[in-house]
């Protein structure tokens, strides 16, 4: 059996500051963006990695969310304890010196006990964006 990676998904509050921060600030390739009855969903990716996606949706369109459901995401998410992605990097300074004036600053660059040197992010719904350095 072979399974790859091929979308994941991340809430969104605004799809135009999601776009901003996924396509100007990250440079993520945009690979559509579906409106459907008042919702916005935008797909993007990296140029390097074809194949794998990310959707940022609204969290509203989840089916069976319930509304207690829908309010404690949407506590959690302006928390940013919902949901999260981590992101690799050949060289994590520089992408840390780019985007620390277009996002909300986490951490700082920092080598983590566990052997990975890491910084991290809020996107615009609060989701955790960690970069790691690869090696």
């Amino acid at each position: 059996m072979t399974l790859t990676v091929h979308q994941t998904f991340l809430p969104h509050t605004d799809p135009d500051a999601s776009l901003a921060f996924y396509r100007d600030a990250l440079g993520f390739e945009v690979h559509s963006q579906v409106e459907y009855g008042g919702l916005h969903w935008i797909t993007v990716g990296s140029v390097q990695q074809v194949g794998v996606s990310i959707v940022l949706y609204p969290p509203a369109a989840t089916p069976g969310v319930t509304p207690d459901e829908g309010r404690t995401i949407a506590e959690m998410m302006a928390k940013g304890t919902y949901a999260a992605l981590v992101l690799a990097t050949p060289d994590l300074d520089s992408t840390f010196e780019r985007l620390q004036a277009q996002a909300d600053v986490v951490q700082e660059p920092t080598e983590q006990p566990y052997g990975v040197r890491d910084c991290a992010f809020r996107d615009p719904a609060g989701n955790l964006i960690r970069i790691q350095e690869r090696r």
